[in-house]
């Protein structure tokens, strides 16, 4: 099968983060298996989900291994003009939801895994697929605990999320966290004598903003992002019952992308104090107030040097000249740094179209990929 062949079985599985992805993994797995690879399925609890790790050559010595997602976007409440879970061909582009975000790259792993079983490798093709990336990249920790018990980890790592086939070298970190407001209801004639949980959470947003903009203003930069500096960022507020009783109870969520310098546990720190400053002079009179901070997600940046090797080697594949950092997360700063292998994000298509109705990735594009991935083959056969 070839690329297209391959994306167009790969949109027709629903795998919404939501949903369970069991089905396109063991699809994955009859195919490598076989070929001859050696395929091991990492299960989740309730054995829905599954992450898949394969390895097509030599087991005794490290190689190169592309990584990517299983798991895509709802689709719900977005104007679609095609079937979001059917390849869709048009205008030399691939329609369909996952097609950029991010089947195309492992469409484009399993045609080159499949070629590889043919070929005399001298250092090994691994292929890691995950599911639950988009969620916060959490499915993958269990491959990532697996391959560090592992007597050989790869020596580098592609993560195949969509950069037009740029190589890109970093992303920033993510902290996501919930503050739980705990105030004293009342009738709201009488709202001066209770304590309003939403008037505490707007506090915690307002002072989230003000960090924010002390960052923008003050803190470091690395003007290779699009936004060069940490950001802080309050997504969701929710509390109350009705109009006419003030709220006991309130919560928002806010985010942290921290660039590798800034650490995020100390801008935490930070609201946390500040939080303790909000609740003081409130105890006395109502001491079942309350501001409590829960980490609910976090995943590191990736900060591979331009000068790396892997980055090098990638480049040299792909023909490119230059280096990238994009906007958003992935798998690699996992891959980077609870295994230290070395990593770097180049896929097929752009996120400018992910997340969206009508979701494409072009053929131009999966072409290049198909070029980039035919062209590490020839490497791991003459053990480069």
């Amino acid at each position: 099968m070839n690329s297209v062949e391959f994306l167009r079985e790969l949109v027709a599985f629903p795998t919404v983060s939501a949903n369970p992805n069991l089905a396109l993994v063991e699809f994955c797995a009859e195919h490598l298996r076989k070929v001859g690879a050696e395929v091991t399925l990492i299960r989740d609890p309730d054995e829905a989900k599954a992450n898949l790790y394969a390895t097509i050559g030599p087991r005794d010595v490290p190689g190169v291994l592309l990584s990517g997602h299983t798991d895509v976007v709802p689709v719900e409440g977005q104007d679609w003009t095609v079937p979001p879970f059917e390849l869709t061909e048009r205008d030399g582009k691939l329609f369909g939801r996952g097609t950029t975000d991010m089947k195309g790259f492992v469409a484009c792993a399993l045609r080159i895994a499949l070629k590889a079983a043919d070929r005399e490798m001298v250092k090994p093709l691994h292929l890691a697929l995950s599911y639950d990336e988009e969620i916060g990249c959490v499915g993958v920790r269990s491959m990532i605990d697996m391959l560090a018990d592992a007597p050989f980890r790869p020596k580098f790592c592609i993560v195949g999320e969509p950069t037009l086939m740029s190589v890109a070298t970093g992303h920033k970190g993510k902290t996501a966290c919930q503050v739980t407001c705990t105030g004293k209801e009342a009738h709201s004639a009488l709202a001066p004598t209770a304590l309003n949980a939403l008037h505490l959470a707007c506090d915690m947003a307002a002072y989230v903003r003000e960090l924010q903009a002390e960052i923008a203003e003050s803190s470091g930069r690395d003007e290779d992002y699009d936004i060069p500096y940490t950001t802080l960022h309050v997504g969701q507020i929710a509390g109350g019952v009705a109009l006419n009783i003030v709220p006991n109870h309130a919560e928002i969520k806010f985010e942290i992308r921290n660039l590798q310098e800034d650490n995020p546990e100390e801008l935490l720190a930070r609201i946390s104090n500040h939080a303790a400053t909000i609740l003081e002079p409130l105890k006395q009179e109502f001491p079942e107030a309350a501001i409590d901070l829960n980490i609910t997600n976090t995943y590191p940046p990736l900060s591979t040097a331009k000068d790396a090797e892997v980055v090098n080697f990638v480049k040299s594949l792909t023909g490119s000249n230059s280096t990238m950092k994009v906007a958003f997360g992935t798998e690699g700063g996992l891959f980077s740094s609870k295994l230290g292998v070395p990593t770097v994000v180049c896929g097929p298509g752009s996120m400018a179209q992910g997340h969206k109705p009508d979701e494409f990735v072009s053929m131009d594009q999966l072409s290049k990929c198909d070029q980039m991935l035919d062209e590490l083959l020839l490497r791991l056969e003459a053990g480069v």
